[in-house]
């Protein structure tokens, strides 16, 4: 064997393991999760997250300028965008109590609880 057919045959070789390397590569794809992306622009804010109960993803849109949350979920069966729920946050601060701004909001304490006593 001369220097030149070993020099094929290590060129061969490596080429077949590169090969294999970039089929293997190819082949072996993983799901993408686009987890914890935010983007926003104008008045809205749009992130995506994942409902671990049914396994969806959800991208959530908000917008800013009538206060309003819509949620959105991609059927992958049907290859469809759909509306899941829509939130209305003006309404919910029309309903919640109103609150005195002159008045300062005091902390919350602790409730300690009281020692038991055995009661004949």
């Amino acid at each position: 064997m001369n220097s030149k057919d070993f020099a094929i045959g290590v060129l061969s070789t490596t080429g077949t393991i590169l090969l294999v390397g970039v089929v293997l590569l190819y082949s072996l794809q993983e799901d993408v999760r686009a987890g914890g992306m935010t983007a926003s622009g104008g008045g809205y804010v749009v992130t995506v997250g994942n409902l671990t109960q049914h396994d969806e993803e959800l991208v959530y849109v908000i917008d800013s300028s009538t206060d309003k949350l819509i949620v959105y979920r991609f059927d992958g069966s049907r290859h469809q965008i759909e509306l899941v729920q829509g939130i209305d946050f003006a309404e919910l601060k029309r309903t919640s109590p109103p609150t005195d701004p002159k008045q300062p909001v005091q902390p919350v304490q602790p409730v300690k609880p009281k020692p038991r006593t055995r009661q004949p």
